[in-house]
């Protein structure tokens, strides 16, 4: 078996780091698409800042290095919670400044 040397990734120098807090995913037969954008409260046309497009190999094999990664964190860190009740998650993020959370149907 041949040896496999390591890819070098550099970055560019004029790269920008951008803060996303959400990511929507689709898909056709042939590839997966990723749109990338940071949702804020009160923003109610989100644009997309980048979109990766990747053949269904290269998403799985992104998904598994993304799950690796996780569990690393985790296992360093402790377990993310995800917020639970009878709320979504864009609600928990959204809510706007001084608003309570909605009450339970039945209150």
């Amino acid at each position: 078996m041949p040896d496999i040397k390591p890819i070098a990734v550099r970055l560019p120098d004029d790269m920008q780091a951008k803060y996303v807090n959400m990511v929507r995913v689709t898909h056709t037969p042939g590839e997966f698409i990723l749109d990338f954008t940071a949702i804020l409260p009160g923003v109610t046309d989100a644009k997309v800042d980048a979109r990766i497009i990747l053949s269904p190999l290269g998403f799985k094999l992104m998904q598994q290095a993304v799950s690796e990664n996780l569990r690393r964190y985790e296992a360093t860190f402790g377990e993310i919670r995800l917020p639970t009740g009878g709320h979504s998650l864009a609600e928990d993020l959204f809510r706007g400044p001084g608003e309570q959370e909605p009450p339970k149907q039945g209150q």
